[in-house]
């Protein structure tokens, strides 16, 4: 009998087809196998970026004497869900659920709403992860192109007219990441329109930078169907929690019934763990997201200034941790980020999140030590001139 080969052990769907490394990964790869330093302002995982946290606040939060016993809750625990509204982080402990993360959130979600080969709309420039997630539950995705016009827009008319039979929902992530363009309440109303579900990622909500003033909450929408997603990840500054949260907004009726099918599903899996009984208390610790504010702040006041007068510009960003960098479309953003790499700096390419491929972006994080980011963005505004 002959060996199975791969395509027969294993599904389609285990694997986006991206197995094989890219030159940017090799390029790091080799770097760092030689010895060569890298200066990383790709961090994000805030507790590795020598941030502040009160760490006897955060033992003391999760050593509920309840975590020895056992009382699953398919919407999560009461406690939980009634601090979120108390945060106002939810319109009501009925119409909030809670998950093991925001990817989990996802995969609920495009299992509650789309059947495999069902299509769902989500921005480019995004976060590469929606594609991984899409790819296991068998959803297609399809992109919607974000215009920067001083600020990073889309265009309602193609939007519509991207719709097919197959659609089944709508991805907007407020405020975007890279691009950090927050939906305010023409572009939330524009969304509404199309008549579809949206799934909207609030997690930077509460990280403002070039702001606009109203920057209005997804779950206020009481037009269509609407699935919030927030956590405890970038809310808290604790991804190790493993805590998200899905709130349910729209037509009464609509929200009734997803959240009968919504609840079938958590209860098939059960995931949060007893951390949610934490969750009130997190909640109140100030730190680190003030100092994440703060940090993210600074670094983009340092890009700007680091940038005058050279060939890089930085669009602006509204919110988020992450800053797009624009430079000269002279070789691929690939091209440059390996050049980087070279000079002992490491950036994102921007096709790793769908910018535009005929222009050149970077992408950086702002949650860098702001030591760190200054030297890097030195070495880019030189390698640029």
């Amino acid at each position: 009998m002959q060996p199975a080969t791969d395509r027969t052990v294993f599904s389609d769907r285990s694997a986006p087809g991206e197995l094989e490394t890219n030159p940017w990964t090799r390029a790091v790869q080799a770097r760092r196998a030689s010895g060569g330093a890298l200066l990383d302002l790709t961090v994000s995982n805030p507790t590795a970026a020598g941030l502040p946290y009160d760490e006897a606040a955060i033992r003391a939060a999760l050593s509920d004497p309840a975590v020895t016993s056992y009382a699953p809750d398919p919407r999560g625990r009461r406690e939980a869900r009634d601090a979120l509204v108390a945060a106002g982080l939810a319109p009501s402990a009925d119409r909030v659920f809670l998950t093991a993360s925001t990817s989990e959130a996802y995969a609920h979600l495009f299992t509650l709403l789309a059947d495999p080969g069902d299509e769902v709309l989500v921005p480019a420039p995004s976060y590469p992860l929606l594609s991984h997630l899409a790819h296991l539950a068998g959803v297609a995705l399809v992109p919607y192109e974000g215009i920067y016009d001083g600020r990073w827009t889309f265009d309602a008319p193609a939007l519509f007219d991207a719709i097919t039979e197959r659609t089944r929902a709508l991805v907007a992530v407020s405020p975007n990441n890279p691009t950090g363009a927050y939906l305010d309440a023409d572009a939330l109303a524009a969304l509404a329109a199309l008549e579809l579900p949206l799934i909207v990622d609030e997690v930077f909500h509460a990280y403002p930078l070039e702001a606009p003033a109203s920057r209005p909450r997804a779950f206020t929408v009481q037009d269509t169907l609407v699935f919030t997603l927030d956590g405890a990840s970038k809310r808290c500054a604790l991804p190790q929690v493993k805590l998200g949260w899905i709130s349910l907004s729209g037509p009464a009726a609509a929200v009734d019934a997803a959240a009968a099918r919504l609840e079938l599903i958590t209860d098939t899996y059960l995931s949060p763990s007893t951390t949610q009984l934490a969750l009130p208390a997190l909640l109140a610790l100030a730190e680190p997201a003030a100092s994440i504010r703060a940090r993210t702040a600074a670094n983009l006041t340092a890009l700007r200034s680091a940038f005058d007068d050279t060939a890089v510009t930085v669009p602006r960003v509204e919110g988020g941790w992450y800053a797009p960098l624009r430079l000269p479309a002279t070789q691929s953003d690939e091209q440059w980020a390996i050049a980087l790499v070279d000079r002992g700096v490491l950036v994102h390419p921007g096709y790793f999140y769908d910018f535009d491929e005929d222009e050149a972006w970077l992408v950086v994080s702002l949650l860098t030590p702001e030591a760190d980011l200054a030297a890097g963005a030195r070495i880019v505004a030189q390698l640029a001139c």
